[in-house]
């Protein structure tokens, strides 16, 4: 497949347009944990298992909250920043819970599905 480029410069930024199918390609590329082949970014994966095979279970835990808040914020179509925003909480905050980094405390965790909720009531 021949790949040809049509490039074009905004203010002092060069953006490049490619065929879809080459687009597409290109994503699957690159690594599984980075993005999808729809250009969306992954889910965080499970843990992996210790020695007495069971899950650790914070880990575990953590990535499973990450995976549902990420599913639902999908489905009502909000950004990162307008879930934050509308759950009152820094986009910072949210980014580390949706990476799985941190386990929010009980308070961030209700903002956030209320936030949901809200957002999932509003008709499309």
């Amino acid at each position: 497949m021949v790949t040809t480029l049509q490039a074009f410069n905004i203010g002092k930024r060069e953006f490049v347009i490619l065929d879809r199918r080459q687009y597409i390609n290109l994503l699957k590329k690159l690594p599984l944990r980075h993005m999808n082949v729809r250009g969306d970014i992954s889910l965080p994966p499970a843990p992996k298992k210790l020695a007495s095979g069971n899950f650790p279970a914070a880990e575990a835990l953590r990535a499973d909250l990450a995976r549902d808040l990420i599913k639902r914020r999908w489905a009502a179509q909000l950004t990162q920043a307008a879930l934050a925003r509308r759950a009152g909480i820094r986009v910072e905050t949210l980014n580390r819970v949706e990476r799985a980094r941190v386990t929010p405390n009980p308070q961030t965790i209700l903002k956030i599905v209320a936030a949901l909720e809200k957002a999932e009531a509003r008709p499309r």
